[in-house]
């Protein structure tokens, strides 16, 4: 069942009355409601997508054939399109809405945007089209009581703000660039039908029509809803989640255009009756006099807590004057929304599927980006380059088994540890006092404050070596010794053993 702006009315007061002055407050808390019936599919036994060669019906008509269908059309356009303009890929792209368009606005810094110009999809012109705004310096920041947190500045993290729709659009542009190549909107993955040198993907449309199409490939980059994904991973495709809720909005009368706030709360965490949480904001400058805010938090997919986006939306509006404090001229421009995927690897490697014959997962589908910075998008510039030279190497070898596509992959053995980081930064109340995480965090800023300044720009930006990493904990232990006992209750044993063997994996493959 979709929801309306009418069911919410009463149950959601603050959500109800912004989304009521937006022209499409109606369309995004549907796209809401559709993305808020993960924590359904979580609990449920996934859905079988995945299917043998004979099951196509005998009379399917095949209505197309290319060398790589994606389905999901947002990260996934950065990928075709330098599989389409720079290796010839015939491609096809379906989205279940728009293509081409993200329910997130994203920030990046301009050295790593110049990585798409390296991987070939954009001159370095187009690049700097994209960039709407780049603030001077950023600061993380974490509350204390007494107004004594410690504010980390940083410069180069983060620090321009992208436009989205843009960058998508140039990329779809060079897609469709390539005769042959087709781009379909509101059209949803059904399943797929797998052969022994090719795969059947049927798909449907909004009236209901059933569509099959034939390619040497399947990537999956349907993010954290995917299907494929829940099939591959048994139904645990993540262990934990970020829901994130903001806007895009200008009037702020306390909104500095110059300055990024990277990660800062304003209060210890909640305990609430739909479970507790350590609520963190960031904002961002965007274009003109638009400012972005996020509200998001940590935690276990499996914990109790209530981690639907309609009720961190009404907290979002309920609590955006303890941040930012909207002014007489204050505009929502568009929401931004989403849940960002986390996964814990129990390995010295990657331990999650990402791959089977024939089928590849990309972006969230995928699941290997940092959840604590980078996420999704961040993962995919700096993975774009030999994400696609390599799948194009194994559609010229016809090398598209399991084993083969499993090694292309997005996977960091440094992301993957500081994924266990992560799990300090999901409020428990059974172990922690409500100010754990800031005290924490701020021990971790004033640790950070003392080295030079690499280390927090390698921090934020996804970039940190193992001994850097272990020169931060072992100066967090000394100054903060009660993280030694939050690691167990954090981790316990078999999460300890897991962070451990990640360590290791992370030191053999390090590069020398």
């Amino acid at each position: 069942m979709s929801l309306s702006l009418d069911s919410i009315r009463h149950s959601h007061p603050h959500l109800y009355r912004s989304f009521s002055s937006l022209p499409e407050g109606e369309l995004h808390l549907q796209h809401i409601g559709e993305l808020d019936r993960y924590w359904e599919r979580v609990s449920s036994p996934p859905e079988e997508v995945i299917l043998p060669a004979d099951r196509l019906a005998g009379d399917a008509v095949i209505s197309g054939e290319y060398d790589i269908i994606y389905a999901g059309g947002t990260l996934s356009m950065l990928h075709a399109a330098v599989m389409a303009s720079t290796y010839g890929r015939k491609v096809m792209i379906f989205d279940r809405r728009t293509p081409a368009k993200s329910t997130r606005d994203w920030n990046i810094s301009r050295e790593e945007l110049l990585k798409l110009s390296a991987a070939g999809l954009f001159s370095e012109s187009e690049v700097d089209s994209f960039i709407v705004k780049k603030y001077k310096t950023g600061w993380v920041g974490f509350h204390r009581q007494d107004g004594s947190g410690k504010k980390l500045f940083m410069e180069n993290v983060l620090d321009c703000a992208v436009d989205t729709d843009r960058l998508l659009g140039l990329a779809q542009e060079k897609v469709l660039a390539v005769p042959g190549n087709k781009v379909l909107d509101r059209t949803t993955f059904s399943c797929c039908y797998r052969f022994e040198d090719h795969i059947v993907v049927r798909v449907v449309d909004l009236e209901g029509r059933q569509f099959y199409y034939k390619a040497k490939v399947l990537a999956d980059v349907m993010g954290i809803l995917s299907p494929i994904a829940m099939q591959l991973n048994r139904g645990r495709a993540q262990t934990h989640v970020c829901p994130t809720v903001g806007t895009i909005a200008s009037g702020f009368e306390s909104a500095d255009p110059e300055v990024g706030e990277i990660l800062v709360s304003t209060g210890p965490a909640e305990r609430e009756a739909g479970g507790a949480r350590q609520l963190i904001w960031e904002g961002f400058p965007g274009a003109g006099e638009k400012y972005i805010t996020y509200l998001f938090f940590y935690d276990e997919v499996e914990s109790p807590n209530d981690k639907s986006l309609v009720t961190l939306f009404e907290s979002y509006f309920q609590r955006l004057h303890e941040y930012k404090r909207p002014g007489p001229d204050f505009v929502i421009h568009r929401p931004v929304y989403g849940i960002i995927p986390a996964y814990c690897h129990d390995g010295f490697n990657r331990s999650r599927e990402i791959a089977d014959d024939r089928i590849i997962l990309l972006g969230d589908a995928a699941s290997l980006a940092s959840p604590l910075t980078f996420c999704g998008f961040g993962s995919m510039v700096r993975n774009l380059h030999h994400l696609t030279a390599d799948l194009d190497r194994a559609l010229s070898l016809g090398t598209l088994g399991k084993r083969d596509l499993d090694r292309i992959s997005a996977y960091e053995p440094n992301v993957a540890s500081m994924a266990y980081l992560m799990k300090f930064m999901c409020y428990n109340p059974a172990t922690d006092e409500p100010d754990f995480v800031n005290e924490l965090m701020n021990e971790v800023m004033i640790v950070l404050d003392e080295l030079p300044e690499h280390y927090r720009q390698a921090m934020f930006r996804d970039e940190m070596k193992i001994e850097e990493l272990m020169l931060v904990m072992s100066r967090l232990a000394m100054r903060y010794p009660k993280v030694l006992i939050a690691t167990w209750e954090k981790l316990g044993l078999p999460g300890s053993l897991g962070f451990l063997k990640n360590l290791a994996g992370w030191a053999f493959l390090q590069p020398r």
